[in-house]
């Protein structure tokens, strides 16, 4: 973990340099430790920022801790850099992709389950009501739609709302996949017209195809 922990630092780090991003003289806490935080609470603790701050603050990698709101408000200030580095370590994974086989799929961001919905202040317009087919139940939230190696490396991702069917949220994808790639994606994700543009495509020629059952017990 403090390998992985102290290279997340330094690819924050040396990316905001490249940029010639400077931090605000008041920050106790600097740009590239805030975007620490939220990975670190991604790879170790499901996204629970606080958690990942108070193990980052016990451990001496951060010298003062930061309140959650705080946090949200300096997490938003850096969403470019987030999407930056995101593009540059995905065009690592594709370059390393040598069977230039992708994998596509969704998943729930549930703010609340259905029976939390009258409590809850966020997302409440029935287009963020989605249903999770493997786990039949209703949610409240976002989906996000992921395309990934074969080895499970996210290449690119859209944000949709829970409502949206998988061929809805295909329409609005933006694919940037070398050229004769292949994605392999479930029945849900099967929308013939828009194989038939990419395949018609000089930039881009995908197909999209069922998972073999050794696809679905090698990616989960």
């Amino acid at each position: 973990m403090d390998t992985n922990i102290v290279l997340v630092y330094c690819l924050c780090d040396d990316l905001l340099k490249w940029q010639h991003h400077r931090d605000d003289p008041q920050c106790v806490l600097s740009d590239a430790e805030i975007m620490t935080i939220a990975m670190v609470a991604a790879m170790y603790f499901g996204g629970n920022q606080a958690m990942a701050c108070v193990l980052l603050y016990e451990q001496g990698y951060l010298k003062s801790t930061i309140s959650r709101s705080r946090l949200c408000r300096r997490l938003k200030r850096v969403k470019h850099q987030f999407m930056t580095l995101f593009r540059l370590v995905d065009d690592v994974a594709k370059e390393r992709n040598d069977g230039n086989i992708y994998i596509i799929d969704s998943l729930p961001v549930a703010v609340c389950d259905n029976y939390r919905i009258r409590r809850c202040k966020l997302y409440r317009d029935k287009a963020y009501r989605g249903y999770q087919a493997s786990k039949k139940r209703y949610f409240y939230g976002l989906k996000i739609h992921l395309v990934v190696t074969k080895e499970g490396l996210p290449v690119e991702f859209l944000l949709s709302p829970g409502a949206f069917s998988d061929t809805s949220a295909l329409d609005q994808f933006d694919f940037d996949l070398p050229p004769q790639a292949w994605i392999i994606g479930d029945k849900a994700y099967n929308v013939y017209h828009i194989e038939d543009v990419m395949a018609d495509c000089d930039r881009l020629l995908c197909r999209f195809a069922k998972p073999t059952p050794n696809d679905r017990m090698s990616h989960g």
